[in-house]
């Protein structure tokens, strides 16, 4: 008898967590990666909705989180291509305290490893270990899916992320920003690192020959052109860390689970970042699976495959739908017809005077 029930393969931010969740319903879980370190100057930010924080606060994660490294958004402003093309959301309509969390990437990572590290049945290996069920969390390039067989085409956008910390001379107030610029999109999260109040998060999608440009740029020249993009709005800004890259691109799995697999995060699907919903669908994968395991008839053993079809089942539209959503705001912003331009716009001015839809899109994203 193998002395685990469950192997997770990959701990980056979904596998730390799946581990978590899933040991505490008793399983034997062994984690394999638990010694990866972060990256030298990671500069990723993560936006998280209400589910994820919830499902963190309940593995007793949140808290272990340094205060200056999860900042709340009180507040959301979209900017669109034309002149008046807004779309702004507000936690007080939505009577929360809070409409998401920027949280720092390595703090987030740092909490769950040492969480994991004295979780009673967690173990960290070094080598695949026998199991009953293994969890894929080794993120969009995940060696032992291709080892499956299974399938991943990926849609690539010819685009590139480009992130960064910040210092604005002026407070950023909790408030996000976001500008739909054909062909780009560019963010400012506000993140209380690595100054309190003024800190912010560069997430910038733009085209690769863009990217090129920018990432070759002298800082002072970088700079001036973030300026430009950002209309001056968070006042004067400041590099506080190396610019880090990566390409952009949409890609789901042909199958989410097998013979004794399932996959979760990257592993099964990604989105382009203009909604920051990455990770939220990755932790609502683990929570799905979580549950399912848990409701599992006493008979039925772990790897059973109608059980795991009951994890696919519960993942596929909320994937699919988030999928839809992020290719579809991106090729219309990116378009440069006429046409379209006019009809984003003019969408985004009318959404912003329809309070009841507006506050229906904001419950989706925080419900996940």
């Amino acid at each position: 008898m193998s002395p685990y029930d469950i192997l997770v393969r990959g701990a980056g931010a979904v596998g730390l967590t799946a581990a978590l969740a899933l040991s505490r319903q008793g399983w034997r879980v062994a984690l394999l990666g638990a010694a990866a370190l972060p990256a030298v100057d990671d500069v990723r930010a993560y936006a998280l909705n209400r589910s994820s924080v919830a499902l963190l606060q309940s593995l007793k994660v949140w808290d272990a989180i340094p205060d200056d490294a999860r900042t709340p958004v009180f507040d959301m402003h979209v900017q669109g291509d034309a002149p008046g093309a807004t779309l702004d959301f507000s936690a007080w309509t939505q009577s929360l305290g809070e409409l998401a969390w920027i949280v720092d990437a390595a703090e987030l990572e740092a909490a769950l490893r040492t969480a994991a590290r004295f979780a009673p049945h967690v173990s960290a290996v070094d080598r695949e270990v026998p199991a009953t069920l293994q969890v894929l969390a080794e993120g969009k390039d995940s060696a032992t899916r291709a080892r499956l067989g299974v399938h991943m085409p990926r849609q690539a956008y010819g685009q590139r992320g480009i992130a960064a910390r910040l210092l604005a001379s002026q407070p950023h107030a909790g408030l996000a920003r976001q500008w739909f610029r054909s062909p780009d999109v560019l963010a400012l999260l506000p993140l209380d690192r690595p100054r309190a109040g003024h800190g912010l998060g560069l997430v910038w999608s733009v085209p690769d020959a863009r990217a090129d440009e920018l990432m070759a740029m002298p800082e002072a020249e970088f700079l001036a052109e973030l300026m430009h993009a950002s209309q001056g709005a968070a006042g004067n800004l400041v590099l506080a860390s190396p610019r880090a890259q990566w390409p952009l691109s949409l890609a789901r799995a042909e199958a989410v689970h097998g013979p004794g697999w399932v996959l979760v995060g990257d592993a099964a699907h990604v989105v382009h970042p203009l909604a920051g919903q990455g990770l939220n669908l990755g932790l609502a994968d683990v929570a799905a699976l979580a549950e399912v395991l848990a409701g599992r008839e006493p008979w039925r053993p772990l790897a059973d495959t109608r059980l795991l079809q009951r994890y696919a089942r519960r993942r596929i539209g909320p994937t699919l739908a988030m999928a839809g959503l992020t290719d579809g705001l991106l090729q219309l912003f990116a378009s440069p017809a006429p046409l379209a331009r006019e009809l984003r716009n003019r969408g985004l001015s009318l959404v912003n005077h329809l309070t009841p839809l507006k506050r229906l899109l904001a419950a989706r994203a925080l419900d996940g």
